[in-house]
């Protein structure tokens, strides 16, 4: 919980392996902070939010910018293609949300280029079967091109000289890469034009946005930062190789936005009340085809910007006590807990075994992981509708039992619970410390 006379700053982070509902957290919670700062990813990660019967999917403007007079920040930790976030804010627009002056995209920020995405797509089918099961959205490669020091930045796009000589260089390069390990030229021509016509439509929204955020803490402003994707696709932490390019975990939020960790009060995961995750890599708590469609058809469980169908499994409370000693979480949100309203039982992992052992560390290696045998315990259903309510005490006796039951086995609180993808299809419960963040 936030120590008294210190100003407000908190982190919102995925506790499974991505699509925990972060998205309608964040714009819940974001009512009650000046600021919501993105730190991580790409385009790659949609955000659905839904209210006066209208559905928003953002992929990189944070979800915090819906509502009126906040402010939001995109941080030099993501990854940003100027043609999707163009489109992102005409859409905004046209819907009736106007960011310009509440919007602030970071001038260290890396670019991404149609050459990711194409480079993105060839080394996914050079992979074969060894898939990772990326959105080719080019996300890894402007990552790789980071890490190797040689991307490009915000602010080089905005001095057109300076871009057009590092521009050059790197399709040159890039087309010989291209070329020599797919047999795959790339397309570049009319690029430069292109993203100079971009940068005309993004300038008036870059900024130092370290320099600002730290302005805004010094100020005693507050502050929610936005992770994406989850903790189990950590670039360091997750199921590696099958992870995102990112650190998605709290601590990236210091290093993906430049305020000090020492800023950050305090820590909310996001949890469904079943477990998800997309595209290839193991997952121990995998349900069989007929009971994760079921759920998948309940849960509406297709990307909001891909609309690739998830895979569906078992809460999964190793996961969670991994994501909770990772990110330091202090407040737990269950979302979804309306789908399992017909579900007549409900299976919870409680442990894992590995050839006969019991074992307490989540494996780093996959292959061990995929060999994993959940140990599970049973709980009732509650077969009533819990859409509508408002107060925790009213939801019936088995919901209420389960939620316990994962904060029991935690020793986290449940300080959030979503029954439906409306804002308003929450419950917030009494004396919990997210309640007091708000």
């Amino acid at each position: 919980m936030a120590e008294k006379g210190r100003t407000k700053a908190i982190a919102v982070v995925g506790a499974q392996w991505g699509d925990e509902g972060k998205g309608k957290v964040v714009d819940y919670l974001a009512s009650s902070f000046e600021y919501t700062a993105r730190y991580a990813g790409g385009h790659n990660a949609g955000h659905t939010v839904i209210f006066n019967s209208h559905r928003y999917v953002l992929q990189l403007v944070p979800s915090g910018i819906l509502r009126p007079g906040k402010k939001a920040v995109i941080g030099p930790g993501a990854v940003v293609d100027p043609a999707a976030l163009v489109a992102e804010l005409e859409n905004l627009k046209r819907s009736g949300v106007e960011v310009r002056g509440r919007l602030f995209l970071s001038n260290r920020a890396h670019l991404i280029f149609p050459y990711h995405r194409e480079m993105d797509k060839a080394a996914e089918t050079a992979r074969g079967e060894a898939k990772i099961g990326t959105t080719s959205r080019g996300i890894g490669p402007a990552y790789e091109d980071k890490m190797a020091r040689r991307g490009i930045r915000v602010s080089e796009l905005l001095e057109p000289e300076c871009f057009r000589v590092k521009l050059e260089r790197l399709i040159a390069e890039k087309s010989a890469i291209s070329k020599a390990a797919y047999n795959h030229p790339l397309e570049s021509a009319g690029l430069l034009e292109q993203y100079l016509e971009l940068a005309a439509h993004i300038r008036g929204l870059v900024a130092d946005t370290a320099v600002l955020l730290n302005h805004a803490l010094d100020k005693g402003e507050s502050v929610l930062f936005e992770g994406a994707q989850g903790t189990m696709l950590d670039i360091d932490h997750g199921t590696y190789p099958y992870v995102t390019s990112s650190n998605a975990t709290s601590g990236g939020a210091a290093a993906g936005l430049g305020v000090p960790p020492t800023r950050i009060t305090g820590v909310v995961g996001v949890t469904k009340a079943y477990t998800t995750r997309v595209g290839s890599g193991p997952f121990p708590t995998e349900m069989p085809d007929l009971d994760a469609q079921a759920v998948r058809e309940r849960g509406n469980e297709f990307g909001a910007v891909t609309g690739r169908p998830r895979r569906c499994g078992w809460l999964d409370l190793v996961v969670l006590r991994y994501a909770k000693m990772l990110n330091g979480i202090d407040s737990l949100v269950v979302t979804k807990l309306d789908v399992f309203d017909e579900q007549p039982e409900i299976k919870v992992c409680v442990g894992y075994r590995h050839k006969g052992q019991s074992i307490s560390e989540m494996p780093a290696e996959v292959e061990t992981l995929a060999q994993i045998e959940p140990e599970y315990k049973t709980l009732p259903g509650w077969k009533k509708s819990t859409p509508g309510i408002k107060d925790v005490r009213d939801l019936p006796t088995a919901a209420r039992d389960y939620l316990n039951f994962i904060s029991d086995q935690l020793e986290v609180e449940i300080g959030m619970i979503s029954t439906g993808p409306e804002r308003d299809a929450t419950i917030v419960p009494r004396g919990t410390k997210l309640s007091a963040w708000l």
